[in-house]
């Protein structure tokens, strides 16, 4: 299997979902290949942000309290950081502040940019340590790449399903020079 293929099968599956919407840069227009991984998404569930990462971040929390579950979608984990008041303030510590009246949940798919063939510069790979109090934060290494910390291929659906079912928000961080590796 190959990690790209589980990528695109994880979004198509969440697309199933009934109460699923996916907004951000490049989700119903081509520009990247998180928006090639869509493509067994319905266009109707699609939601096109302009570059005003903060802003996204807080729609998807709002239309996660209004009863849907929103895949909010960065192309680069460097415009994660643009969020940051949002992710950390708003979508991890909110059961917290409202002592649990409100529990926002939100799937944050973001990519650390590639290497190769271009290098992008470093203001589009960069690969942050991010530590949630409320958020899982799952990252997804195939097993050859970091062996201590590896998520085989195989396991990426399951991960993405695992966000979806449980009752928590989930930050899943991708690697897009694995999209053509096993």
């Amino acid at each position: 299997m190959v990690y790209f293929d589980e990528l695109t099968k994880a979004m198509t599956w969440l697309g199933e979902q009934p109460d699923t919407v996916f907004l951000g840069q490049q989700v119903a227009y081509p520009g990247n290949a998180l928006f090639k991984a869509l493509s067994g998404v319905p266009m109707t569930k699609r939601t096109e942000m302009p570059v005003a990462e903060d802003m996204q971040m807080g729609m998807a929390i709002g239309m996660s309290l209004a009863g849907k579950v929103p895949i909010c979608i960065f192309p680069r984990m460097n415009f994660l950081m643009c969020a940051m008041n949002q992710l950390v303030n708003h979508l991890d510590k909110m059961a917290d502040y409202s002592h649990g009246e409100f529990k926002p949940k939100v799937i944050v798919r973001v990519c650390v940019g590639s290497e190769t063939p271009l290098d992008p510069g470093v203001q589009h790979k960069g690969d942050y340590p991010i530590h949630l109090d409320n958020v899982d934060v799952y990252r997804l290494f195939p097993a050859s790449y970091l062996p201590e910390r590896c998520v085989t291929s195989n396991a990426i659906v399951p991960i993405y399903q695992l966000a979806y079912n449980s009752p928590k928000s989930a930050l899943i961080i991708e690697y897009a020079d694995l999209y053509g590796e096993g």
